[in-house]
């Protein structure tokens, strides 16, 4: 078999930093203005805050645990293999799921405005869908291309940014920036940041790639800190200039693509024309990246229990109808389900994830190293960011509560009934460094 070239610590950091830079932003920011109003860096600072405190249990055992199955390696270490791992696993899989009807709702919301299209549920549908089948048909083609060009597409993507934030910088209100923490406002703030959470969690794919990382051992734990550093400075940056160039009321009208129209103060057209360009350029490698990256990795871990040896294109199609279940769930969530109904799933799967994966690190400490209080402060954050999230779904869209709780309940019942019926196992060949 030929030989993988490991990534770099650039190229790593490069990865993370594109995944979490780009879709996210353009997606959700108007649904986080919406919510955190004026208080919106200070959400971005806060849930970088949770990222961080994740990440510390990450770069410990990431760097330890070499396997490309990431947080279900750590799982699988912690708890063993069980119901709650194999259930876990499966969850994993739809978080890219639903990442996928999130990238694609974000695109929609950037693209009908450029050709002078309304959001309207008919036509934001036909967009979802033809976008979706487009990058699932590219399976077919040139798609290897695309991954090896990642560096590059990152690059684009922060240059655009980059002009964004130096083009508005100057021209800031800063009483328009001015944070307020009475009773409403910190309420918005912290239900923002729970929301945003989801923005830093490209982060993962740091130690689902551990296996294909030159010195993963070190270059782990620094790629994981690095990004997530770099894309908190980033989000808050752009938050500031958005909020401090177009008044808050004018963000929430453009709500689908809100970077956009906050360009146009100090940029004009040529702005909005950058910035809409640079989110659809943003989304689709996102999620083309998610339809043929991570979601059939771990389709393949959700329904084998194990991961292919390698990380070639070639081998993540060993069960083809990965990618056509990915893609058609994906599509059927972006149709019935709302943006804010999916970003607040994302992100309620992901700490679920994260938990499990910080009370396996409380098991592991010992063995692999990470003082136990600070593991235990970090789980009692996320705990509290879990039923944060669960508590503004009830309190404002009980329809993704109950999706939420469906979620969860149905994943454990099919790991429970699949291991019933074809006594399935979670297996991978890991590297263990002590």
């Amino acid at each position: 078999m030929k030989k993988i070239k490991k990534l770099s610590l650039p190229e790593v950091i490069s990865m993370a930093v594109g995944t979490m830079i780009g879709a996210s932003i353009f997606s959700i920011f108007g649904l986080g203005a919406k919510i955190a109003g004026k208080d919106l860096p200070e959400a971005f600072l806060l849930s970088g805050i949770y990222a961080l405190a994740v990440a510390y249990s990450y770069a410990i055992l990431g760097s330890k645990i070499i396997s490309n199955a990431g947080p279900v390696a750590f799982i699988l270490k912690g708890i063993g293999d069980n119901v709650i791992t194999g259930a876990l696993s499966i969850l994993m899989w739809l978080s890219y799921v639903i990442s996928i009807s999130l990238f694609a709702k974000g695109f929609t919301g950037y693209f009908l405005p450029l050709i002078h299209v309304g959001l309207t549920p008919l036509s934001s549908g036909i967009v979802e869908t033809l976008l979706i089948l487009f990058f699932m048909s590219l399976n077919f083609f040139g798609s290897k291309t695309v991954g090896r060009a990642e560096l590059y597409i990152v690059l684009v993507k922060l240059s655009i940014l980059l002009v964004f934030i130096l083009g508005g910088f100057l021209s800031i209100k800063w009483n328009t920036v001015a944070p307020v923490f009475d009773k409403v406002h910190t309420n918005g703030l912290l239900n923002a940041s729970v929301i945003f959470f989801l923005s830093y969690m490209g982060f993962g794919l740091i130690t689902n790639a551990s296996e294909n990382i030159k010195n993963p051992e070190k270059n782990v734990p620094r790629a994981l800190f690095i990004s997530i550093v770099f894309v908190m400075i980033f989000y808050i940056l752009i938050s500031l200039v958005t909020l401090g160039n177009l008044p808050l009321p004018d963000v929430l009208k453009a709500q689908e693509n809100a970077l956009a129209i906050a360009a146009k103060p100090f940029l004009g057209n040529f702005g909005f024309l950058l910035i809409t360009f640079g989110a659809l350029f943003s989304i689709s490698s996102a999620l083309n990246a998610t339809i043929f990256g991570g979601a059939n990795i771990a389709y393949s871990l959700a329904k084998d229990g194990e991961l292919p040896e390698s990380y070639e294109r070639k081998l993540w199609f060993k069960s083809t109808e990965g990618l056509y279940v990915t893609a058609g769930l994906g599509l059927l969530a972006a149709l019935f389900l709302n943006l804010s109904a999916i970003a607040i799933l994302t992100s309620t799967i992901f700490t679920v994830i994260y938990i499990f994966v910080l009370i396996s690190h409380t098991k592991l400490s010992k063995q692999y190293g990470g003082k136990k209080i600070i593991i235990i402060f970090n789980l009692v954050i996320l705990l509290v960011v879990f039923a944060a999230l669960m508590k503004y779904q009830w309190v404002t869209q009980k329809t993704a509560f109950y999706t939420s709780i469906i979620v969860f309940l149905s994943a454990l019942l099919f790991e429970y009934l699949y291991r019933k019926i074809r006594g399935r196992a979670i297996k991978q060949k890991e590297q263990v460094k002590l």
